[in-house]
């Protein structure tokens, strides 16, 4: 069986910056530990399966992979591998609904002339109970932080919209580019807690174009840091709508946040949350992608 795949760096149009994934296009007849192999050899945080459909209520089934378990969405992976079906098929200014481990979701793809950006919608924003007491201090002592690093009306708290993240809010971008944390009491937390994410950022930004900077740890996952996330700027939207953080009109807000810049591979994600009666409705993030490289491999 060969199989052509594509190695493309998402939330960028620059090669070795933003986010790699691995996309495999037709994936059909794959096994599911075909996939993580697969997955495991491109050893990029995540890999998308592209399927045919299996039902009329979608046009296209993605499965995302990182080196060692399946995950039920991933934002830039669902970049990459929506630019890459945009280019085989030379599509035009779209909408695609794609199945996915988080649901039934659209994805927009805007042709710009020869060009993609792709828009993704994540599922309906969730919220658990901020943490408190010991397990507060827990992510925050594991993060290398203290308590007044923090910004006080910003609840460490996780927020779901597909695939979700711990949101913590710190004062200096600074401090944000020098974390060093315990990746090793990080994942020990996330077997307690089940939450395998930590999304650090910053309002601390000197661009008036770019709201946010932050980092992403996953150890429990196998991704000590992720470059540039999706599935945290879309929580992150949404987060901040509800604490108050920042100003809107009432009926959207929009921004764009940077990451990866501590890994020399950054980022920018647009994000656009839709907001019914003061609450979150329906958020969707954004970006570009470029291809690195494409090749064939044979199983």
């Amino acid at each position: 069986m060969k199989l052509q795949v594509y190695q493309v760096d998402s939330f960028t149009k620059c090669k070795f910056s933003g986010n790699p994934a691995g996309v495999v296009p037709h994936a059909d007849g794959l096994t599911e530990k075909q996939m993580q192999q697969i997955a495991r050899e491109f050893n990029n945080s995540e890999t998308a399966f592209i399927f045919s459909p299996t039902a009329t209520d979608h046009d296209v089934h993605v499965r995302f992979f990182t080196p060692g378990v399946e995950v039920p969405l991933c934002g830039h992976a669902t970049i990459a591998a929506h630019y890459i079906r945009a280019i085989e098929k030379n599509l035009p200014t779209t909408t695609v609904i794609q199945k996915t481990g988080a649901g039934i979701l659209p994805v927009d793809i805007i042709k710009e002339d020869k060009d993609y950006k792709i828009w993704m919608t994540q599922s309906t924003p969730s919220f658990a109970e901020p943490f408190a007491g010991i397990n507060r201090q827990v992510i925050v002592n594991a993060l290398g932080l203290v308590e007044n690093d923090l910004v006080e009306e910003a609840p460490v708290q996780f927020v779901d919209t597909g695939h979700g993240k711990v949101m913590i809010c710190i004062k200096s971008r600074k401090q944000l580019n020098e974390l060093n944390p315990d990746f090793t009491r990080l994942a020990e937390f996330s077997t307690v807690t089940g939450y395998k994410g930590y999304f650090v950022f910053t309002l601390d930004s000197d661009d008036d174009n770019v709201l946010t900077h932050g980092r992403m740890f996953a150890p429990a996952i196998g991704i000590n840091e992720d470059p540039v996330t999706g599935n945290a700027h879309g929580p992150l939207g949404a987060y901040l709508v509800k604490h108050n953080l920042v100003d809107h009109d009432g009926s959207l807000f929009s921004f764009t946040g940077i990451q990866g810049e501590a890994m020399g591979r950054p980022g920018t994600v647009d994000v656009e949350v839709q907001i019914n009666n003061g609450e979150s409705e329906r958020v969707k993030i954004g970006g570009y992608a470029v291809v690195v490289f494409q090749t064939t491999i044979e199983i």
